[in-house]
């Protein structure tokens, strides 16, 4: 079971300047081009390989662009034996553009 937090969730969570990690699983590219302010990006290809980059002691939040990649990289960590908090961003940053920041564009 995965756990999900929706736009409007993330968005008082960074409001609130809450001690959590908010992950991009996207491409360098899909990065670039739209994010969300504070985001780190670890595409999925890598996001086994860079696990010691996220902080179990701390709530991780992964996104992408619908939900579907940020998904699979909370099952490849699970799978893998990250026993850390971890949530899906639903409907990704497509669900932060039409909920919370208009500005983001969307691809």
């Amino acid at each position: 079971m995965i756990e999900e937090i929706t736009a409007t969730e993330l968005k008082k969570k960074l409001d609130d300047k809450e001690d959590f990690q908010l992950i991009d699983v996207r491409q360098p590219d899909e990065y670039a081009f739209a994010k969300i302010e504070g985001a780190k990006l670890i595409p999925l290809g890598s996001i086994i390989s860079r696990m010691g980059e996220l902080d179990p002691n701390k709530e991780v939040v992964l996104q992408c662009k619908m939900g579907g990649r940020s998904a699979r990289a909370i099952e490849a960590l699970r799978s893998a034996g990250y026993t850390g908090p971890l949530k899906n961003l639903r409907g990704g940053i497509t669900a932060w553009s039409n909920e919370v920041d208009p500005k983001v564009p969307k691809y």
